[in-house]
Protein backbone atom coordinates (compact mmCIF):
# COMPACT_ATOMS: atom_id res chain seq x y z
CA UNK A 1 0.00 0.00 0.00
CA UNK A 2 1.33 3.34 -0.92
CA UNK A 3 -0.37 6.10 1.36
CA UNK A 4 -0.89 8.47 -1.37
CA UNK A 5 -3.20 6.12 -3.40
CA UNK A 6 -5.64 6.55 -0.19
CA UNK A 7 -6.29 9.97 -1.42
CA UNK A 8 -6.06 10.08 -5.00
CA UNK A 9 -8.25 13.65 -5.41
CA UNK A 10 -9.01 15.58 -1.93
CA UNK A 11 -11.81 13.99 0.02
CA UNK A 12 -15.25 14.94 -0.06
CA UNK A 13 -17.91 14.21 2.76
CA UNK A 14 -19.63 15.92 5.83
CA UNK A 15 -18.35 16.15 9.34
CA UNK A 16 -20.28 16.04 12.15
CA UNK A 17 -18.69 18.88 14.28
CA UNK A 18 -20.28 22.27 12.99
CA UNK A 19 -23.76 21.33 14.02
CA UNK A 20 -23.41 18.79 16.41
CA UNK A 21 -20.33 19.53 18.26
CA UNK A 22 -20.17 16.72 21.24
CA UNK A 23 -23.35 15.70 20.83
CA UNK A 24 -24.15 13.61 17.29
CA UNK A 25 -25.84 10.40 17.75
CA UNK A 26 -25.73 6.81 15.51
CA UNK A 27 -29.85 8.42 14.40
CA UNK A 28 -28.18 11.24 13.18
CA UNK A 29 -24.90 9.66 11.45
CA UNK A 30 -27.51 7.52 9.67
CA UNK A 31 -29.76 9.90 8.30
CA UNK A 32 -26.81 11.82 6.91
CA UNK A 33 -25.24 9.19 5.55
CA UNK A 34 -28.81 8.46 3.79
CA UNK A 35 -29.06 11.86 2.46
CA UNK A 36 -25.63 11.75 1.54
CA UNK A 37 -26.55 8.92 -1.10
CA UNK A 38 -29.25 10.52 -1.95
CA UNK A 39 -28.24 13.62 -2.82
CA UNK A 40 -24.33 14.03 -2.82
CA UNK A 41 -22.58 10.58 -3.14
CA UNK A 42 -23.10 11.39 -7.27
CA UNK A 43 -20.36 13.99 -6.76
CA UNK A 44 -18.09 12.95 -5.10
CA UNK A 45 -19.59 13.49 -1.42
CA UNK A 46 -18.35 10.09 0.50
CA UNK A 47 -17.04 10.40 3.78
CA UNK A 48 -19.24 10.31 6.72
CA UNK A 49 -17.08 11.45 9.68
CA UNK A 50 -18.30 11.25 13.44
CA UNK A 51 -16.25 14.22 15.02
CA UNK A 52 -15.00 14.54 18.38
CA UNK A 53 -15.90 12.57 21.89
CA UNK A 54 -17.83 9.97 20.95
CA UNK A 55 -16.49 8.02 23.57
CA UNK A 56 -18.20 10.32 25.85
CA UNK A 57 -21.09 9.81 28.43
CA UNK A 58 -23.23 12.59 29.11
CA UNK A 59 -21.27 15.01 26.33
CA UNK A 60 -23.04 18.53 25.55
CA UNK A 61 -24.85 18.25 29.07
CA UNK A 62 -23.13 21.24 30.44
CA UNK A 63 -22.06 23.22 26.96
CA UNK A 64 -23.00 25.88 29.60
CA UNK A 65 -20.17 25.65 31.29
CA UNK A 66 -17.81 23.30 29.22
CA UNK A 67 -17.20 22.19 25.74
CA UNK A 68 -15.89 19.45 26.90
CA UNK A 69 -16.82 18.04 30.68
CA UNK A 70 -13.68 17.78 32.68
CA UNK A 71 -12.26 14.20 33.87
CA UNK A 72 -15.84 13.28 32.43
CA UNK A 73 -16.69 9.23 32.31
CA UNK A 74 -15.55 7.92 29.16
CA UNK A 75 -16.20 4.23 27.23
CA UNK A 76 -13.24 2.20 27.14
CA UNK A 77 -11.59 -1.30 27.11
CA UNK A 78 -9.54 -3.40 29.06
CA UNK A 79 -6.28 -2.18 27.35
CA UNK A 80 -7.31 1.54 27.33
CA UNK A 81 -8.75 2.21 23.49
CA UNK A 82 -11.77 4.07 23.61
CA UNK A 83 -14.80 2.79 22.21
CA UNK A 84 -18.50 4.27 21.07
CA UNK A 85 -21.08 5.50 24.28
CA UNK A 86 -23.81 3.23 24.07
CA UNK A 87 -25.80 6.44 25.42
CA UNK A 88 -25.72 7.84 21.62
CA UNK A 89 -24.35 4.87 19.73
CA UNK A 90 -26.52 1.75 20.81
CA UNK A 91 -25.56 -0.68 18.42
CA UNK A 92 -21.85 -0.27 19.76
CA UNK A 93 -22.82 -1.91 23.05
CA UNK A 94 -21.24 -5.28 23.83
CA UNK A 95 -17.99 -4.64 22.54
CA UNK A 96 -19.30 -3.91 18.91
CA UNK A 97 -17.74 -0.47 18.58
CA UNK A 98 -18.51 1.59 15.58
CA UNK A 99 -18.93 -1.94 12.86
CA UNK A 100 -22.83 -2.21 13.05
CA UNK A 101 -22.76 1.79 12.01
CA UNK A 102 -19.55 1.82 9.18
CA UNK A 103 -21.34 -1.09 7.88
CA UNK A 104 -24.79 0.58 7.87
CA UNK A 105 -23.02 3.87 5.97
CA UNK A 106 -20.90 1.35 3.84
CA UNK A 107 -24.18 -0.12 2.52
CA UNK A 108 -25.05 3.17 1.18
CA UNK A 109 -22.17 3.18 -0.79
CA UNK A 110 -20.21 5.73 1.38
CA UNK A 111 -17.13 5.85 3.89
CA UNK A 112 -16.85 6.08 7.56
CA UNK A 113 -14.41 8.34 8.91
CA UNK A 114 -14.00 8.98 12.85
CA UNK A 115 -12.02 11.98 14.68
CA UNK A 116 -9.58 10.83 17.50
CA UNK A 117 -7.03 12.93 19.44
CA UNK A 118 -3.70 12.78 19.72
CA UNK A 119 -1.97 10.37 22.57
CA UNK A 120 -3.31 8.05 25.20
CA UNK A 121 -6.85 8.31 27.47
CA UNK A 122 -5.72 10.37 31.13
CA UNK A 123 -7.76 7.58 32.43
CA UNK A 124 -6.29 4.28 31.10
CA UNK A 125 -2.98 5.75 32.48
CA UNK A 126 -4.30 6.11 35.96
CA UNK A 127 -5.53 2.84 36.31
CA UNK A 128 -2.14 1.69 34.93
CA UNK A 129 -4.22 -0.59 32.05
CA UNK A 130 -2.43 -2.81 29.89
CA UNK A 131 -1.25 -2.30 26.35
CA UNK A 132 -3.00 -4.88 23.67
CA UNK A 133 -0.15 -7.61 22.49
CA UNK A 134 2.29 -7.18 25.00
CA UNK A 135 1.48 -9.52 27.69
CA UNK A 136 0.82 -6.98 30.63
CA UNK A 137 4.46 -5.92 30.35
CA UNK A 138 4.03 -2.57 29.28
CA UNK A 139 1.19 -0.14 30.49
CA UNK A 140 -0.46 2.92 29.39
CA UNK A 141 0.97 5.06 32.62
CA UNK A 142 4.41 3.70 30.97
CA UNK A 143 4.12 5.23 27.83
CA UNK A 144 1.49 8.44 28.78
CA UNK A 145 3.68 11.27 28.79
CA UNK A 146 2.01 13.81 31.73
CA UNK A 147 3.09 16.98 30.73
CA UNK A 148 2.44 16.66 26.88
CA UNK A 149 -1.59 17.46 26.96
CA UNK A 150 -3.64 19.69 24.88
CA UNK A 151 -4.80 23.37 26.12
CA UNK A 152 -8.66 22.53 24.98
CA UNK A 153 -9.76 18.99 25.53
CA UNK A 154 -9.07 16.97 28.76
CA UNK A 155 -9.02 13.42 27.56
CA UNK A 156 -5.87 12.69 26.61
CA UNK A 157 -1.87 12.94 27.41
CA UNK A 158 0.37 12.92 24.22
CA UNK A 159 2.85 9.62 23.70
CA UNK A 160 6.46 9.66 24.45
CA UNK A 161 8.59 9.79 21.86
CA UNK A 162 9.77 5.96 22.63
CA UNK A 163 9.67 2.65 20.57
CA UNK A 164 7.24 0.71 22.77
CA UNK A 165 4.84 3.45 22.31
CA UNK A 166 3.39 2.17 18.54
CA UNK A 167 2.62 -0.22 20.58
CA UNK A 168 -0.66 1.81 21.30
CA UNK A 169 -1.24 3.42 18.66
CA UNK A 170 -0.89 0.30 16.29
CA UNK A 171 -3.45 -1.39 18.93
CA UNK A 172 -6.21 1.44 18.44
CA UNK A 173 -5.26 1.07 14.46
CA UNK A 174 -6.23 -2.54 14.59
CA UNK A 175 -9.43 -1.77 16.25
CA UNK A 176 -10.52 0.98 13.80
CA UNK A 177 -9.37 -1.14 10.77
CA UNK A 178 -12.16 -4.26 12.33
CA UNK A 179 -15.19 -1.41 12.54
CA UNK A 180 -14.25 -0.52 9.17
CA UNK A 181 -12.84 2.83 9.63
CA UNK A 182 -12.00 4.85 5.98
CA UNK A 183 -10.97 7.92 7.66
CA UNK A 184 -9.51 9.61 10.61
CA UNK A 185 -8.93 13.02 11.49
CA UNK A 186 -6.70 13.27 14.38
CA UNK A 187 -6.36 16.52 17.00
CA UNK A 188 -3.84 18.23 18.44
CA UNK A 189 -1.26 17.28 16.42
CA UNK A 190 -0.96 19.71 13.60
CA UNK A 191 -0.38 22.21 15.71
CA UNK A 192 0.17 21.81 19.24
CA UNK A 193 -1.36 24.95 20.10
CA UNK A 194 -0.75 24.50 24.06
CA UNK A 195 3.32 24.54 23.47
CA UNK A 196 3.98 28.05 21.49
CA UNK A 197 7.31 27.25 21.72
CA UNK A 198 7.05 23.61 20.42
CA UNK A 199 4.20 23.61 18.18
CA UNK A 200 5.37 20.71 16.69
CA UNK A 201 5.99 18.57 19.70
CA UNK A 202 3.58 15.33 18.07
CA UNK A 203 5.51 14.90 14.74
CA UNK A 204 6.67 11.36 16.31
CA UNK A 205 2.59 11.15 17.03
CA UNK A 206 1.84 11.32 13.35
CA UNK A 207 5.05 9.16 12.19
CA UNK A 208 3.29 6.26 14.44
CA UNK A 209 -0.28 6.82 12.96
CA UNK A 210 1.32 6.67 9.82
CA UNK A 211 2.98 3.35 10.45
CA UNK A 212 0.25 1.80 12.16
CA UNK A 213 -2.46 2.62 9.42
CA UNK A 214 0.70 1.17 7.15
CA UNK A 215 0.25 -1.96 8.77
CA UNK A 216 -3.37 -2.44 10.04
CA UNK A 217 -4.56 -3.96 6.62
CA UNK A 218 -6.85 -1.03 5.81
CA UNK A 219 -6.56 1.71 3.28
CA UNK A 220 -7.29 4.82 6.00
CA UNK A 221 -6.99 8.68 5.10
CA UNK A 222 -4.72 10.53 7.90
CA UNK A 223 -6.24 13.64 8.29
CA UNK A 224 -4.84 16.31 10.61
CA UNK A 225 -5.88 19.24 13.27
CA UNK A 226 -6.02 21.87 14.10
CA UNK A 227 -4.07 24.53 12.07
CA UNK A 228 -2.07 26.91 10.98
CA UNK A 229 -0.19 24.24 9.70
CA UNK A 230 3.34 24.76 9.67
CA UNK A 231 4.70 25.43 6.01
CA UNK A 232 8.41 24.64 7.64
CA UNK A 233 6.63 21.02 8.09
CA UNK A 234 5.58 20.61 4.78
CA UNK A 235 7.39 17.74 3.47
CA UNK A 236 7.02 15.80 6.47
CA UNK A 237 3.03 16.66 6.21
CA UNK A 238 3.10 15.54 2.59
CA UNK A 239 5.31 12.22 3.92
CA UNK A 240 3.16 11.19 6.72
CA UNK A 241 -0.67 12.26 6.07
CA UNK A 242 -3.25 12.57 3.63
CA UNK A 243 -4.46 16.39 4.54
CA UNK A 244 -3.37 18.94 6.90
CA UNK A 245 -4.94 22.08 8.38
CA UNK A 246 -3.52 25.37 7.40
CA UNK A 247 -6.02 27.44 9.83
CA UNK A 248 -7.50 27.08 13.18
CA UNK A 249 -11.03 26.12 13.59
CA UNK A 250 -12.97 28.23 10.11
CA UNK A 251 -16.53 29.43 11.03
CA UNK A 252 -18.47 31.67 8.94
CA UNK A 253 -16.89 34.87 9.40
CA UNK A 254 -15.71 37.27 6.80
CA UNK A 255 -12.60 38.14 8.36
CA UNK A 256 -11.81 34.34 8.45
CA UNK A 257 -12.43 34.02 4.62
CA UNK A 258 -10.39 37.39 3.75
CA UNK A 259 -7.42 35.37 6.03
CA UNK A 260 -7.72 32.06 4.04
CA UNK A 261 -6.78 33.72 0.86
CA UNK A 262 -3.18 34.30 3.00
CA UNK A 263 -3.07 30.86 3.86
CA UNK A 264 -3.93 29.14 0.32
CA UNK A 265 -1.31 31.78 -1.25
CA UNK A 266 1.55 30.17 1.54
CA UNK A 267 0.48 27.02 0.91
CA UNK A 268 -0.16 27.01 -2.92
CA UNK A 269 2.84 25.14 -4.05
CA UNK A 270 2.34 21.92 -1.65
CA UNK A 271 -0.54 20.41 -3.63
CA UNK A 272 0.05 17.06 -4.64
CA UNK A 273 -1.85 14.25 -5.35
CA UNK A 274 -2.44 12.46 -2.04
CA UNK A 275 -1.33 15.35 -0.27
CA UNK A 276 -3.83 17.99 0.60
CA UNK A 277 -3.61 21.82 2.50
CA UNK A 278 -6.91 21.85 3.76
CA UNK A 279 -9.12 25.17 4.40
CA UNK A 280 -11.10 23.26 7.03
CA UNK A 281 -14.62 22.41 6.70
CA UNK A 282 -17.37 24.26 5.14
CA UNK A 283 -19.73 26.41 7.40
CA UNK A 284 -22.94 26.27 4.66
CA UNK A 285 -26.98 26.40 5.50
CA UNK A 286 -27.53 25.49 9.12
CA UNK A 287 -25.03 24.99 11.80
CA UNK A 288 -24.50 25.49 15.68
CA UNK A 289 -27.03 23.27 17.02
CA UNK A 290 -24.80 21.62 19.14
CA UNK A 291 -23.12 24.60 20.40
CA UNK A 292 -26.49 25.81 21.36
CA UNK A 293 -26.30 28.90 18.99
CA UNK A 294 -27.94 27.49 15.99
CA UNK A 295 -28.42 29.39 12.93
CA UNK A 296 -28.23 29.84 8.87
CA UNK A 297 -24.71 30.77 8.34
CA UNK A 298 -23.47 34.53 9.10
CA UNK A 299 -22.04 34.45 5.45
CA UNK A 300 -23.88 35.97 2.54
CA UNK A 301 -24.71 34.53 -0.84
CA UNK A 302 -21.83 35.55 -2.52
CA UNK A 303 -19.67 34.97 0.36
CA UNK A 304 -20.65 31.42 0.32
CA UNK A 305 -19.85 31.79 -3.77
CA UNK A 306 -16.01 32.93 -2.92
CA UNK A 307 -15.56 29.86 0.10
CA UNK A 308 -16.39 27.13 -2.02
CA UNK A 309 -14.62 28.93 -5.89
CA UNK A 310 -11.25 29.34 -3.30
CA UNK A 311 -11.69 25.54 -1.64
CA UNK A 312 -12.44 24.14 -5.25
CA UNK A 313 -9.76 26.26 -7.34
CA UNK A 314 -7.05 25.25 -4.51
CA UNK A 315 -8.12 21.94 -4.47
CA UNK A 316 -8.63 22.36 -0.40
CA UNK A 317 -10.73 18.49 0.74
CA UNK A 318 -14.44 19.38 0.60
CA UNK A 319 -16.15 18.56 4.18
CA UNK A 320 -19.60 19.88 4.53
CA UNK A 321 -20.53 21.52 8.41
CA UNK A 322 -24.45 21.53 7.80
CA UNK A 323 -27.28 19.75 8.39
CA UNK A 324 -27.54 17.89 5.53
CA UNK A 325 -31.56 17.16 6.54
CA UNK A 326 -31.89 20.64 6.49
CA UNK A 327 -30.11 21.73 3.26
CA UNK A 328 -31.78 24.19 1.24
CA UNK A 329 -31.81 24.28 -2.81
CA UNK A 330 -29.59 26.99 -2.94
CA UNK A 331 -26.99 25.63 -0.97
CA UNK A 332 -27.38 22.15 -2.18
CA UNK A 333 -27.20 23.86 -5.96
CA UNK A 334 -23.83 25.37 -4.41
CA UNK A 335 -22.32 22.25 -3.54
CA UNK A 336 -23.30 20.63 -6.73
CA UNK A 337 -21.75 22.44 -9.05
CA UNK A 338 -19.73 19.60 -11.31
CA UNK A 339 -17.43 22.56 -13.41
CA UNK A 340 -15.96 23.96 -10.36
CA UNK A 341 -16.24 20.25 -8.85
CA UNK A 342 -13.99 19.23 -11.79
CA UNK A 343 -11.17 21.11 -10.86
CA UNK A 344 -10.38 19.30 -7.97
CA UNK A 345 -9.35 16.47 -10.72
CA UNK A 346 -6.78 15.42 -12.96
CA UNK A 347 -3.97 17.60 -13.42
CA UNK A 348 -5.44 21.07 -12.73
CA UNK A 349 -3.03 23.14 -11.33
CA UNK A 350 -4.01 26.49 -8.61
CA UNK A 351 -1.81 29.65 -8.41
CA UNK A 352 -2.23 32.94 -7.16
CA UNK A 353 -1.68 35.90 -9.39
CA UNK A 354 -2.56 38.83 -7.68
CA UNK A 355 -3.79 39.99 -4.40
CA UNK A 356 -3.92 43.50 -2.43
CA UNK A 357 -6.11 44.84 -0.17
CA UNK A 358 -9.23 45.14 -2.66
CA UNK A 359 -9.02 41.97 -4.23
CA UNK A 360 -7.43 38.07 -5.48
CA UNK A 361 -6.77 36.68 -9.08
CA UNK A 362 -6.67 33.06 -8.94
CA UNK A 363 -6.12 31.21 -11.97
CA UNK A 364 -5.74 26.87 -12.52
CA UNK A 365 -4.75 25.12 -15.44
CA UNK A 366 -4.89 22.19 -17.45
CA UNK A 367 -2.72 20.88 -19.63
CA UNK A 368 -4.55 17.35 -20.21
CA UNK A 369 -7.51 19.56 -21.39
CA UNK A 370 -5.73 22.65 -22.68
CA UNK A 371 -7.76 24.65 -20.96
CA UNK A 372 -7.30 27.82 -18.40
CA UNK A 373 -10.00 29.17 -15.49
CA UNK A 374 -9.87 32.24 -13.74
CA UNK A 375 -11.71 33.73 -10.82
CA UNK A 376 -11.58 37.24 -9.61
CA UNK A 377 -12.35 37.59 -5.94
CA UNK A 378 -13.64 41.09 -4.39
CA UNK A 379 -12.71 42.01 -0.70
CA UNK A 380 -14.08 45.24 -0.59
CA UNK A 381 -17.57 46.31 0.76
CA UNK A 382 -19.33 46.85 -2.24
CA UNK A 383 -19.18 45.82 -5.92
CA UNK A 384 -16.52 46.90 -7.70
CA UNK A 385 -15.18 46.15 -11.51
CA UNK A 386 -12.23 44.26 -11.53
CA UNK A 387 -9.90 44.20 -14.09
CA UNK A 388 -6.95 41.70 -15.29
CA UNK A 389 -5.01 40.70 -17.72
CA UNK A 390 -3.33 38.06 -19.18
CA UNK A 391 0.32 39.27 -18.51
CA UNK A 392 -0.70 38.67 -15.27
CA UNK A 393 -1.71 35.11 -15.63
CA UNK A 394 1.40 34.29 -17.79
CA UNK A 395 3.71 34.50 -15.01
CA UNK A 396 1.97 31.81 -13.17
CA UNK A 397 0.13 29.49 -15.53
CA UNK A 398 1.57 26.88 -17.50
CA UNK A 399 0.21 27.50 -21.08
CA UNK A 400 0.73 30.36 -23.19
CA UNK A 401 -2.09 32.69 -23.50
CA UNK A 402 -2.42 34.63 -26.61
CA UNK A 403 -3.66 38.30 -26.73
CA UNK A 404 -6.56 38.27 -28.36
CA UNK A 405 -9.70 37.62 -27.61
CA UNK A 406 -11.71 34.80 -26.18
CA UNK A 407 -15.07 33.81 -24.76
CA UNK A 408 -15.03 33.20 -21.46
CA UNK A 409 -18.18 31.98 -19.47
CA UNK A 410 -18.64 32.26 -16.14
CA UNK A 411 -18.62 28.99 -14.44
CA UNK A 412 -21.60 30.04 -11.59
CA UNK A 413 -24.07 32.35 -14.26
CA UNK A 414 -23.30 30.26 -17.35
CA UNK A 415 -23.58 33.92 -18.99
CA UNK A 416 -20.41 34.42 -21.67
CA UNK A 417 -18.12 37.37 -21.14
CA UNK A 418 -15.67 38.74 -23.43
CA UNK A 419 -12.11 39.11 -23.01
CA UNK A 420 -10.20 41.05 -25.52
CA UNK A 421 -6.65 43.00 -26.16
CA UNK A 422 -5.37 40.83 -22.72
CA UNK A 423 -8.33 42.50 -20.42
CA UNK A 424 -10.86 40.75 -18.56
CA UNK A 425 -13.09 43.28 -16.57
CA UNK A 426 -16.20 42.21 -14.69
CA UNK A 427 -18.04 43.41 -12.25
CA UNK A 428 -17.98 41.83 -8.47
CA UNK A 429 -20.28 41.64 -5.92
CA UNK A 430 -18.62 42.76 -2.22
CA UNK A 431 -17.21 40.09 -1.27
CA UNK A 432 -17.80 37.88 -4.49
CA UNK A 433 -15.89 35.91 -6.63
CA UNK A 434 -16.26 35.91 -10.79
CA UNK A 435 -15.32 32.53 -12.26
CA UNK A 436 -14.63 32.14 -15.67
CA UNK A 437 -12.96 29.47 -18.16
CA UNK A 438 -11.64 30.20 -21.13
CA UNK A 439 -12.82 28.77 -24.53
CA UNK A 440 -10.71 29.66 -27.50
CA UNK A 441 -7.21 28.82 -28.80
CA UNK A 442 -5.13 28.40 -25.70
CA UNK A 443 -1.18 26.71 -26.22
Amino acid sequence: MNKNDFAKTPPRGWNSYDFFDTTVTEEDIKAHADYMADHLKEYGYKYVVVDIQWYAWDAGSQRNIYQYIPFGRCEMDAYGRLLPCPQRFPSSANGRGFKPLADYVHDRGLKFGIHIMRGIPREAAHRHLPVLHTDGSLRADMLADPVSICDWNPDMYGLRDLPESQFYYDSIMELYASWGVDFIKCDDICNTHAYKDRPYMGKHEIEMLHRAIMGCGREIVLSLSPGPALIGEAAHYCRYANMWRISDDFWDNWQLLRHMFDYCEQWQYVISEGCWPDCDMLPLGRIGGGFRNERETDFTREEQKTMFALWCLFKSPLMIGANLTMLDTWTEKLLTNRELLSLQEGDWRPRQAVKDDDHAVWLTDSLEKNSLVVAVFNFRNEESVICTETKQWRTVSRLFIENRAFTCRDLYSGNLIKLSEGRLEVPVPAHGVCVVQLTGRIW
